[in-house]
């Protein structure tokens, strides 16, 4: 997975780089097939917000999250992505029966070639 973190409006300190890059690694425990995760992080006034953006096969899931710190608001962001990721899942499972049965039924079709068929 392609991690990258940018930091707006104050300087990014190694402790909270660090504390991001464990939390995006975590994901990976929802969801395997993850492309890539964009974490930025700013700063306004007392506000303190992340935005978690991760790219998956043919989605983005983002999450945000606002508090007066910026441990908590990444464990927030992250949070919310950590559900999205569960709901996709879900829906992938929930698809893929359904495309299997499709084929099973294609399978047990009888094949009709070219050279079989009278006219």
């Amino acid at each position: 997975m392609l991690k990258e973190i940018t930091a707006r409006h104050f300087d990014l300190t190694p402790e909270i780089r660090e504390r991001a890059e464990e939390e995006m690694d975590r994901l990976t425990r929802y969801f395997d097939n993850i492309v890539s995760a964009e974490l930025v992080l700013d700063t306004e006034r007392h506000i303190r917000v992340a935005e978690l953006k991760v790219n998956v096969y043919n989605n983005t899931i983002t999450g945000t999250g606002e508090t007066d710190d910026m441990y908590n608001s990444i464990s927030i962001a992250v949070d919310k992505v950590k559900s999205q990721l569960k709901k996709y899942k879900g829906k992938l499972k929930n698809r893929r029966p359904e495309a299997i049965a499709e084929t099973k039924e294609d399978l047990t079709r009888p094949s009709t070639d070219v050279d079989d068929v009278e006219v």
